[in-house]
């Protein structure tokens, strides 16, 4: 069977859709596979780094995204009256890297991403299972029983990815030990003006505004891995659950609708041994799928590929420039997996005593001290981390 394509991509979401965009602006052939019949950007918001918005910039894209971004320019941590525990200044990091923090809607993201790529090189429902490769390609296998050959691999279909499973069978996601609702809602009357997150007792409560008067928000609660109870949670569970937590966050459940809930277990993957095999390259998610804790998994999948165009650039075979993207990365994506989820531990603690423990030393420490994740985070160039 001949080449098809240089390259093929497997998944739609924000990695595969910004790889198909850098591809295109470099020139080279890609065919983009999408498991799914239609791409509308699933889920609700997420965070836009500084990081992410430099890489952004990388790629020609970041004047156009920021169009569709909310700014933010604190995210304090509360507690479960709505006193401040840390309020990391990341207007003076987002000043000192110049680059800003904003938060989108997923469905807003993706809908700009796809009218990026040219839709003659997009095909949708096809699921990818297994692969091959040998000298000269890759071939994959979809589900409807079709198969695609190219020179390269590029897999970027998400934490769940059937490819990545294929080549790395231990690879499988890990629960993170608790649930997440999410809800878009109208903030004509809320008027919510700053981000949050509130960690409490019953679990942890989010908000951010977004663009076109709009609050995303998010509660996460300890529970079993797909708790049947939790999956028939309507808002009456949620408000009764944060009943005693501080405002607006009652008023974001009674401006919210059944409907408009999304649920789901929050998983991760223990970090990979390798990223890179031979023609194959597993990017986003699929490689490195973290915990929302830190509000990197979207801006990890942009530095991905800003970290790829660049090796493809310089005079060197795809698959040499494959096993220096994983060089480059491996490091990076670990440290903030492991951090993500270190994060998300201490955050959903229950024990009473643990938690005024964790509250007080908070509340005393300097807030240069409580941002060392994020100092690092920024301060680390990930376009030069580990370039030869």
């Amino acid at each position: 069977m001949r080449n098809q394509t240089e390259f093929t991509i497997i998944g739609g979401g924000v990695a595969g859709l910004t790889a198909a965009i850098a591809l295109q602006n470099l020139g080279r052939e890609y065919q983009l596979f999408e498991q799914a019949e239609e791409l509308k950007g699933i889920g609700a918001g997420f965070g836009l780094a500084a990081n992410a918005m430099h890489a952004l910039d990388l790629l020609g894209l970041r004047d156009e995204v920021e169009q569709y971004g909310y700014y933010l320019d604190s995210f304090a941590i509360l507690d479960q009256k709505g006193n401040v525990l840390a309020d990391p200044n990341t207007k003076d990091i987002s000043a000192k890297y110049k680059q800003w923090n904003f938060a989108i809607h997923r469905a807003d993201l993706h809908l700009y991403l796809l009218s990026k790529i040219n839709q003659e090189h997009l095909f949708l429902g096809k699921r990818a299972l297994t692969l091959e490769q040998d000298h000269d390609g890759v071939t994959i296998h979809f589900q409807d029983g079709t198969q695609q050959r190219s020179k390269y691999l590029i897999i970027a279909d998400g934490v769940k990815s059937p490819l990545r499973q294929f080549l790395v069978p231990s690879a499988t996601p890990r629960y993170a030990g608790y649930s997440c609702w999410r809800a878009t809602i109208d903030n004509s009357q809320i008027k919510l003006k700053k981000g949050t997150e509130t960690w409490g007792k019953s679990g942890r409560f989010g908000m951010t505004p977004l663009i076109n008067d709009r609050i995303y928000w998010y509660a996460c609660i300890n529970g079993p891995q797909q708790n049947p109870t939790f999956k028939q949670y309507t808002i009456a569970d949620l408000s009764r659950i944060f009943r005693d937590y501080h405002d607006p966050i009652p008023a974001l459940l009674d401006n919210t609708r059944n409907e408009d809930l999304i649920w789901s277990d929050i998983i991760d993957l223990k970090p990979l041994d390798h990223l890179a095999y031979g023609r194959v390259l597993i990017i986003g998610d699929a490689g490195h799928a973290c915990t929302p804790n830190m509000g990197q998994g979207a801006c990890q999948a942009i530095e991905d590929v800003a970290v790829l165009v660049d090796e493809l650039q310089q005079p060197k075979a795809v698959m040499d420039a494959f096993a220096a993207f994983e060089r480059r990365r491996k490091s990076r994506v670990k440290y903030i997996t492991d951090t993500s989820k270190f994060i998300g531990e201490v955050a959903q603690w229950e024990n009473p005593a643990l938690i005024s423990l964790r509250n007080l030393i908070m509340k005393v420490t300097p807030d240069r001290i409580n941002q060392r994740a994020l100092d690092r985070l920024f301060k680390q160039d990930f376009m030069t981390l580990n370039k030869n």
